[in-house]
């Protein structure tokens, strides 16, 4: 007999009656456990899979897209719970008005049936009720059109851009109402009922709270303003909610740039008078404690050291906070990385403050990144400019080290061609590659002008002044200039060409006719000529020009009355003369400047053959200064000397008139300058001008500005005596217009000598000095 066990092992003793009532239990929950996991597989195989699926009522949305909304599809099991998920996915489209679900047996399954009915079309669009503005007017302000579906959240969108709008323009208790209209079963109006309401005016403007603020200084950084007498004029004075949320951003940054940096700043309290027709303002504030810079650290940088990088921080240690000063620092840090090609620096302010010291300390965190070099230089808008044009004004090119300095003087020369409305440069990082694009979008006018002027002196009488331009011939970028001027004295007749790039180089090539009469009170000048010139910029900002001009000068029809020195001049005469002259050019924008200095000399050699012999030179200096809201003072000086050499007198052409838009304003053509014993006015061998002038933007989107100006100078035949100089003030207005630049000026003379009038007022169209 085989033993299941070895001889020495016990056999098994016979079960205890808890034992075998323990196995019963676990036999039980083994049993009831099975028949669990059996039920569960049995549910899951009698689900009813899905047979079948069809969609009725669809037409203007087709069956791709909404099968690609829903989880209930064709082979998979049938759950209650999906198919209404699939029902709130398919509102969601907005394109239905009631989605039903039929469900049936089929094939051993279900079938299906989604039951649409879509929301109507717009097939119209108006409004009702609308007096203070056009129906075409409002519509420009709908994101709705006719052909949009009647979309309930669309349609209250456009409601609130409605309100919107007329909340902006003083309508504060506007209220608007969609109506919708059933004209078929798939098509409606739409129909915008407004009630305007009377214009709500902002009567005051008050604060709380403010202590260590004055009102004043408050009020200075709003935007939003009480109504005052020529609010017609300015737009202000109305109640516009994103201006005044915009305003309670720049009182909070007027705080913390004082210091308060916990100062808070609540929405406007607003209360109607009792004839709806004015609105009260009353704006809390909570300044708290103010705050004084502390500590200054530098951490992360490797390509400057500390020093050079706490040189360009203006804050220092004990002012009073400024988080306006602190990002004025970080830019300078930011451009001074980005000279050197690192376009993508990052430089992260810390701020730790200190509430028992009143103080905040300042780490500022520079994650350097790499140098990147110019990537693609692409260029779109130009559709008349050529590409060439635009790319030679570009001071960075493509593989050069990126450099934010090139890149805003490249923006400068684009603008100061003056062939674009508008012209931007934005730089575009290719992290991956070190590589920066430079996206060059531009938008063209017309660089065809028509200029147009006029004025009075008691030398031209009434003068009109005409000149047709072409700044860019054939898109390449050549200047080509027809002058007239008429009066009843004066005819001036000019053609020029100028080529910026002559033989694609960068050298300037100019070549000009010209044919002048000039009817004097004792004479008559005929003069006919010629000129041609060569230039080149020496660097970024000099330059210089070389003009060759050959004259023939007739003086005729003298009077028997005129002085010896017109006399002498009688007959014809020709002049050969070469021009050089050198340049520094400054200017943030030749046309419209705010900031930089343009110094030029400018002289004139005569003698290269021909009949008169002089010397003339003249040195001019323009500096502007940016002051505060955009506005600019600017100062001029020129200072002009010519004499005549080789026993010749200078020209009477060649001589300065001081008097004038172009010298001093006030006073008529000559006046500031010496008169012989006839009373003549025979102008000076020697000028000294001064011009000051303060500008100020009236209305920033035409370009429209304002100027009040102060002239000092004269015309002198020998020494120059400050005793004889001439003094004029005045204000006028200069608008960058789309036929360009018009020029309207009062000039009132401060001393008037005895033929002079008290004030003069000139006009042109076509540029400024």
């Amino acid at each position: 007999m085989t033993h299941l066990f070895p001889s020495n092992h016990k056999p098994l003793k016979t079960p205890g009656p808890f034992f075998r009532k323990s196995g019963v239990i676990s036999l039980i929950l083994i049993l009831m456990l099975f028949s669990l996991f059996a039920a569960s597989a049995s549910s899951a195989e009698s689900d009813p899979l899905i047979k079948l699926v069809e969609l009725k009522g669809n037409r203007k949305i087709n069956d791709e897209m909404i099968h690609s909304r829903m989880k209930s599809r064709i082979g998979s099991p049938f759950s209650k719970n999906t198919v209404q998920d699939d029902i709130k996915k398919l509102y969601a489209i907005g394109y239905f008005d009631d989605i039903r679900v039929e469900i049936d047996t089929f094939e051993g399954g279900v079938r299906l049936t989604f039951i649409f009915t879509e929301k109507p079309t717009i097939i119209s669009l108006d409004f009702q009720g609308n007096k203070e503005f056009e129906t075409k007017d409002l519509k420009e302000k709908l994101s709705i059109t006719s052909g949009a579906i009647a979309n309930l959240s669309l349609i209250t969108d456009n409601v609130n851009k409605i309100i919107s709008f007329y909340q902006s323009e003083g309508y504060w208790l506007v209220r608007v109402f969609p109506i919708i209209r059933e004209i078929s079963e798939d098509a409606a109006a739409l129909t915008f009922r407004v009630e305007e309401g009377t214009k709500v005016k902002i009567r005051k403007i008050s604060f709380e709270g403010n202590r260590a603020l004055q009102e004043k200084k408050i009020r200075k950084v709003m935007k939003t303003k009480e109504w005052w007498l020529f609010s017609f004029l300015t737009g202000s004075g109305t109640y516009k909610k994103d201006q005044i949320k915009e305003d309670i951003d720049r009182i909070r940054g007027l705080y913390n740039n004082n210091g308060f940096i916990y100062a808070a700043v609540s929405e406007p309290e607003t209360a109607l008078s009792d004839d709806s027709k004015n609105i009260f303002l009353k704006i809390s504030l909570s300044e708290g404690d103010q705050y004084r810079t502390g500590e200054l650290k530098i951490k992360g940088n490797s390509v400057f050291t500390d020093a050079e990088l706490l040189e360009k921080i203006g804050i220092r240690t004990g002012d009073i906070f400024d988080r306006s000063a602190l990002r004025t620092d970080i830019d300078k840090i930011t451009d001074l990385y980005m000279e050197k090609g690192y376009a993508q620096v990052d430089i992260n302010p810390l701020i730790s403050v200190s509430r028992d010291e009143k103080t905040a300390n300042i780490t500022l965190s520079i994650t350097e990144g790499g140098i990147f070099r110019v990537g693609r230089i692409n260029i779109t808008g130009n559709t008349k400019t050529r590409d060439k044009v635009i790319r030679r004004e570009m001071r960075l090119d493509e593989g050069d080290i990126f450099n934010k300095k090139l890149l805003t003087r490249s923006y400068q020369r684009i603008n100061n061609l003056n062939y674009f409305e508008t012209a931007n440069i934005n730089p575009v990082p290719r992290a991956e590659e070190q590589l920066v694009d430079m996206d060059i979008s531009v938008k063209e006018k017309l660089t065809g002008m028509l200029s147009i002027g006029g004025g009075y002196s008691s030398l031209d009488k009434l003068l009109f002044m005409s000149e047709i331009t072409q700044e860019n011939l054939f898109g390449k970028g050549l200047h080509l200039k027809f002058k007239v001027d008429l009066s009843s004295r004066r005819s001036n007749y000019r053609i020029s060409l100028i080529n910026p790039w002559f033989m694609d180089k960068p050298v300037t090539a100019s070549f000009s006719l010209y044919k002048e009469v000039f009817r004097y009170l004792d004479y008559d000048k005929n003069s006919m000529g010629t000129a041609i010139g060569f230039g080149k910029e020496l660097s970024e900002y000099v330059g210089g020009n070389i003009v060759y001009n050959l004259e023939d000068v007739e003086i005729k029809n003298v009077s028997e009355n005129a002085s010896e020195l017109i006399k002498d001049q009688a007959g014809t005469k020709l002049t050969s003369s070469i021009s050089p002259s050198i340049w520094k050019n400054t200017l943030d924008n030749n046309m419209d400047p705010t900031t930089g200095s343009k110094l030029a000399l400018y002289t004139t050699i005569a003698g290269l053959g021909g009949d008169n012999y002089f010397f003339k030179g003249v040195a001019d200096s323009t500096r502007y200064f940016p002051v505060m809201k955009e506005s600019a003072f600017s100062i001029r000086g020129r200072f002009g000397y010519a004499t005549g050499y080789s026993g010749r007198e200078l020209p009477l052409y060649e001589r300065f008139y001081v008097g004038g838009m172009s010298t001093v304003r006030g006073l008529g053509f000559g006046e500031g300058g010496p008169r012989n014993d006839e009373g003549e006015k025979i102008g000076g061998e020697r000028e000294l001008l001064f011009n000051a002038e303060y500008i100020i933007p009236l209305v920033k989107d035409i370009r429209l500005k304002g100027v009040l100006f102060y002239d000092y100078g004269a015309a002198f035949e020998d020494a120059i005596s400050f005793n004889d100089m001439r003094r004029t003030a005045g204000a006028g207005i200069r608008w960058i217009s789309p036929l360009g630049p018009i020029r309207l000026e009062w000039g009132f003379n401060l001393d008037p000598r005895k033929d002079e009038s008290n004030d003069k007022i000139e006009f042109s169209l076509g540029g400024f000095f």
